[in-house]
């Protein structure tokens, strides 16, 4: 397979951890207000994509699923040496929790191509889940790699060294597969002149620009509008609170036998009053 893999790499577009989003009256993230970023964890599944391509061969397609601003990362991407770049931009996407954004992406992967490769972050800034890029290769069918730090390949297979308590793990995939790397990985590097002006220029001509960058919906890609968005969610919000209105106070229990600990836990008022609840 040298020398043509196909590369695929998920990236998401969040709000800038260092910006002042607010919340919403209904305790959701103001987005419109916050400042854009690319997830931090996805940089390290890039930085990953990037590495294959040059040592192995072959293209790299990033896919991303957003609103329309969220094209500004897959320019990015293209920055920093991406060949290609998907962006599924629909409102009936919104509201999705992990199995409606798994399902949705899982529909792109299949209308773009058959991929070799497929990078995730290990989750994302704004859910912290990591359960997007599992649950995505539960659907291709591919085995996955999660919380890989490094990987090469031998023989058309992936060997990867996966995280563990303790130690690490070394597994050895036949392609296709999914890995989502960890940030113990190598950051993402800078971006070479030649691919900034290459996008500098493109973006001077609209037209060339779509070439590059492909904006499709859930009808582009065959989907089912009740499988994705807010109906095709199970997950279910009860509320949201901004910790720091809250208020209140720790009490660190240590340096006591486990039994004795637990004891002064539930003894807490607080907490009897939590399981209660």
């Amino acid at each position: 397979m040298a020398g043509g893999n196909n590369i695929f790499v998920l990236v998401k577009q969040v709000p800038d951890t260092g910006s002042k989003a607010g919340l919403n009256p209904d305790g959701t993230i103001d987005r419109a207000k916050a400042k854009r970023m690319l997830n931090p964890f996805d940089r390290y599944a890039l930085q990953a994509a990037l590495h294959a391509k040059r040592q192995y061969g072959g293209r790299v397609t990033a896919i991303s699923m957003g609103p329309p601003p969220a094209v500004e990362i897959l320019l990015e991407c293209l920055e920093h040496g991406v060949d290609e770049a998907f962006l599924l931009s629909d409102r009936r996407l919104a509201a999705s929790d992990t199995l409606a954004t798994a399902y949705a992406l899982y529909k792109v992967v299949q209308h773009v191509g058959k991929p070799d490769l497929i990078f995730c972050g290990l989750q994302t800034t704004d859910g912290d889940t990591a359960q997007v890029g599992p649950q995505l290769a539960e659907r291709l069918g591919f085995p996955q790699i999660t919380y890989c730090e490094d990987f090469h390949m031998e023989d058309g297979k992936v060997v990867g060294r996966r995280i563990i308590e303790g130690g690490y793990q070394k597994v050895v995939c036949s392609t296709p597969v999914l890995l989502t790397v960890a940030n113990s990985y190598h950051p993402l590097e800078y971006k070479s002149f030649r691919g900034a002006w290459r996008v500098q220029q493109l973006q001077r001509k609209e037209e060339e620009l779509k070439k590059f960058i492909h904006t499709i919906d859930l009808d582009t890609i065959g989907a089912d509008c009740d499988r994705a968005g807010l109906k095709g969610s199970p997950t279910i919000v009860a509320w949201t609170e901004k910790v720091g209105d809250i208020g209140g106070h720790c009490v660190m229990h240590e340096g006591q036998a486990p039994d004795q600990m637990i004891k002064e836990v539930l003894d807490n008022s607080n907490v009897k009053e939590f399981l209660v609840a």
